[in-house]
């Protein structure tokens, strides 16, 4: 038998041999076309070629592009396990020509290819034409030698391609392939062509021609060649069946799930263990390109895809979560060809295993509501959208799941009356978020979600995505457009633009669009689940309805996430060295610099910094990959993962693991594991250098410290190291000198300053000072000094009373041109002199107001340092007075 895997390398290698590029499938979500929800073509990927918008190095490609349908005007979820061919997920293969070769060499590859290496029966083909297309015709007549009888001429748009209303557009040719009289149903364009006899395996475009906006239509100067394969399709007719689930790949998965539940695969639950197996595929592959399940955009879309599968798995009786169980199955089966399933595996079972557990817990509950409900119902009685509301808000139960659940009874659902209760749901929560204070200035926002959705971010792994303007806001209120010059907020439908959150800031960078556009954005913040782009029209005129790239700040967004990786490290190195006590309080993560405070009692010591920060190295070092998950809450705490106390996560977090721990493999074997929405460097290494600059208190009980990495540290390291040549250099010393010269110069200086000290206070004592005079009958020394610091002052005015012949010391010292006054009392005049008072007078004389200290020892200060005599007489006169 032909395998799956067989087919896909044949088809590739084909077109290898033949000059063509083989390119890798795009991730499912489209980064060059905003109005897709998922790649759902081959072409998909190189939309912009076409288009003329890029060029790449090859003039011709071939590929297999991973697929989905299950969302938007491309929706086959419905149908998917019920009919042969309907999938969410499924490969297209397909080779492309971007002005190089046409319809000749496209239609004697194709037919060489099927007849040649495939070895179908010539006479099993026949292929369609548009109607107007006679060169096509004639090409299939001349290089495959089909009769005119097999060459059937379509008038409808069934084989006219369009990318859009305007640009690149052509006729298609498609290739059928016969079942044989067997298979009831008649050849297309026939009133039997529903049947499943006759089946289309591949399609090829010929885009000739250009769709001008005002309908006419000119010729393409490079006319070029798109063509798409579905491979299950065609492994079905190479493997010799006639259903898409008795392909090898498929069917592998499906004898998984019948062993995993001991179901037949074929029996009762046939159905079940084929919605299993394909929406198992969609869900897979989705996650590993970045899509995380989610109550809104893409994220809704496979969550919708994993609960109906999970649904079938609890219909066929399987107590335990399913899925994850299985995917070794689909691992196998595609691995060696996507190489992202088995990179993401861990994510991917882990998500799985997430959902459907959740899921599992709201399940029954609400397939018991659906029983009660439709008990009292007629037979095939509609349910009321009310109650399908019910199921949706309660349980998480999407629309079309309930729709399904209700399908084996034959009964419809109310839909109509789902969206009038969807929309009072969302004119309470209106109501709600314009009664919340501050929140009622930014109605602006509510009503952009409620109209639009949330933002789809996909930053996780790209700074650059095409999107859609979908709202300027201005002055604070929506407006049709806005021209260069003004500042704006720019609402997009999917962004790579990371909006502020958890102390990371937000991205920075650019928007262009058609006419030169181009919207210089400064910051990215988030208000009700909608980013908003704040920047300024540089260029050109924004309105809503634009196509536009919009691209991050490279070299910005990767200093943010080096510093925000840098604080995971920061954190657990801080709980290593100082305890489990350290607990984060708060953090900045900014292109420069990162802020981290955590609960500690005392100041860290120098030991104690130098420890982190070179645990911190060693753990960028390591170069360690840096691991995403995604849990619960409380799954992510019990796993070890650090949470922020007092924060609110929601049902599922995204779990950020980094280093390496072999300490720790018992449960989850790496350094830091936080919960954690930012975005991160891919591996450790890319952090660079880490340089801790402060730490200090900021509030009691929490210590703040700052920390620089990367460039940043670098050039802090450079800065550093030239501070201290030059410091060398001015003492004539090496740099390797230079800690012994200063500590020599040190203890030089505190010898001089002892000394000086010393000849002050025989100054102040003798030295040709005034004598004591004698004052309401105390002996008081009034003494004035030059250039004596006021911490000095303590010590001479203890010298003097220590001398025995003074009962009362007032010292005025004038020291960088402000005055400082000390007054000390001693035993006999205690009750008889207030040095306090007395400090008071004198400091009021020098500019100053009040002083303070005790009855027998008080200071102050004042401005005035020339009213040296003023102050003393201004002691004298108070202590008259109180005598």
């Amino acid at each position: 038998m032909t395998s799956s895997n067989d087919i896909r390398a044949t088809f590739l290698g084909y077109f290898a041999r033949h000059g063509h590029q083989v390119v890798e499938s795009s991730p499912l979500v489209p980064r060059n076309d905003p109005t897709l929800m998922f790649a759902n073509s081959g072409m998909v990927q190189f939309k912009n070629v076409f288009t003329g918008q890029e060029r790449r190095a090859y003039s011709t490609a071939t590929s297999a592009q991973k697929c989905v349908r299950a969302g938007g005007k491309h929706n086959d979820l419905d149908n998917v396990g019920y009919t042969a061919r309907h999938h969410t997920f499924f490969e297209m293969l397909g080779n492309f020509s971007f002005g190089d070769y046409f319809k000749p060499a496209a239609i004697e590859h194709a037919w060489t290819l099927l007849t040649r290496d495939f070895a179908l029966p010539k006479d099993k083909l026949l292929v369609t034409v548009y109607s107007e297309d006679e060169d096509a015709a004639a090409l299939w007549r001349k290089i495959a030698g089909i009769p005119d009888s097999r060459i059937i001429r379509i008038p409808t748009s069934d084989n006219f391609w369009r990318m859009g209303d305007t640009g690149p557009c052509g006729p298609c040719s498609e290739i059928f392939y016969d079942h044989g009289e067997a298979i009831p149903g008649g050849p297309p364009g026939s009133p039997d062509e529903d049947g499943d006899r006759f089946i289309e395996i591949w399609n090829l475009v010929f885009m000739q021609y250009l769709e001008e906006p005002a309908g006419t239509r000119n010729p393409l100067p490079r006319p070029s060649i798109d063509t798409g394969m579905g491979l299950e399709r065609f492994a079905a007719i190479l493997q010799g069946k006639h259903d898409n689930y008795d392909t090898d790949t498929l069917r592998a998965i499906i004898l998984a799930s019948a062993e995993a539940t001991g179901q037949d695969p074929d029996g009762p639950f046939r159905t079940s263990h084929r919605v299993v197996a394909d929406h198992l595929r969609a869900g897979a592959f989705l996650i590993a390109d970045g899509v995380m399940p989610s109550n809104e955009g893409r994220g809704y879309v496979l969550r919708r895809i994993l609960r109906r599968a999970m649904r079938h798995a609890h219909m066929m009786g399987a107590a335990e979560p399913l899925l994850h169980r299985i995917y070794p199955a689909l691992e196998r089966q595609m691995g060696a060809a996507y190489g992202e399933l088995i990179r993401a595996q861990s994510l991917i079972t882990e998500t799985l295993k997430l959902e459907e557990t959740r899921f599992r817990t709201l399940l029954d509950r609400g397939l018991g509501l659906l029983a009660e409900e439709t008990a009292k119902l007629g037979e095939k009685e509609t349910l009321p959208g009310d109650i399908a509301f019910r199921l949706y808000d309660t349980f998480g139960f999407p629309l079309d799941l309930t729709q399904d659940a209700l399908r084996s009874e034959g009964r419809a659902v109310d839909v109509a009356g789902f969206e009038t209760a969807m929309a009072e749901q969302r004119k309470r929560a209106r109501a709600a978020w314009s009664g919340t204070g501050e929140a009622a200035t930014e109605t602006v926002w509510f009503d952009i979600k409620e109209r639009i959705g949330a933002s789809e971010f996909l930053g996780y792994d790209t700074e650059t995505a095409e999107a859609q303007i979908l709202a300027v806001v201005a002055d604070g209120a929506e407006v049709s457009g806005a021209a260069a010059g003004r500042a704006v907020a720019v609402v997009l439908n999917q962004t790579p633009f990371y909006a502020e959150s958890g102390g990371q800031v937000g991205d920075a960078g650019v928007i262009t669009g058609p006419e030169g556009l181009r919207i210089t954005i400064r910051d990215t913040q988030k208000k009700a689940g909608v980013f908003l782009h704040l920047g300024t029209v540089e260029a050109g005129f924004a309105a809503p309805g634009q196509s536009v790239a919009a691209t991050v700040d490279h070299a910005r967004r990767g200093a943010i996430q080096a510093h925000h990786s840098a604080t995971h490290l920061l954190h657990e190195a801080l709980r290593r060295r100082l305890g489990d006590h350290v607990a984060q309080k708060g953090s900045l993560n900014a292109p420069e610099r990162l802020r981290f405070d955590v609960s500690q009692p005392t100041p860290m010591t120098p030991s104690d910094l130098i420890w982190v920060e070179a645990e911190v190295n060693a753990r960028i070092r390591e170069n360690a990959r840096v691991i995403t998950r995604l849990m619960t809450p409380d799954a992510a705490v019990e796993a070890g993962a650090r949470a922020l106390f007092g924060e609110k996560y929601g049902e599922e977090v995204r779990v950020v693991g980094m280093g390496y721990d072999p300490e720790a493999t018992s449960t989850h074997g790496v350094f830091s594991l936080e919960l954690c929405g930012g975005t991160h460097v891919a591996q450790t290494g890319e952090i660079g250098l880490f340089k801790i600059v402060s730490e200090g208190a900021v509030a009691a009980g929490i210590r703040r410290v700052e920390a620089v990495c990367g460039a940043t540290a670098l050039a802090l390291v450079e800065q550093n190291e030239k501070r201290l040549v030059e410091a060398a250099a001015a003492l004539k010393v090496s740099p390797a000198d230079l800690p012994a010269r200063v500590t020599a110069l040190v203890e030089e200086r505190r010898r001089l300053e002892r000394e000086v000290a010393d000849l002050r206070r025989k100054l102040a004592t003798g030295g040709g000072q005034a004598p004591n005079e004698v004052l309401a009958g105390l002996r008081v020394a009034l003494r004035g000094v030059e250039d004596v610091p006021s911490k000095d002052l303590k010590s001479i005015a203890d010298a003097i009373l220590a001398e025995g012949d003074t009962d009362v010391v007032a010292l005025v010292s004038s020291f960088e041109g402000k005055a400082s006054i000390i007054v000390a009392v001693g035993a006999v005049a205690k009750g008889r002199a207030d040095a306090v008072a007395l400090v008071r007078a004198a400091a009021a004389a020098v500019g100053g107001k009040g002083g303070g200290g005790r009855p027998d020892l008080a200071q102050a200060g004042g401005p005035e340092g020339g009213r040296t005599a003023e102050a003393l007489a201004a002691v004298r006169e108070a202590i008259l007075l109180a005598g």
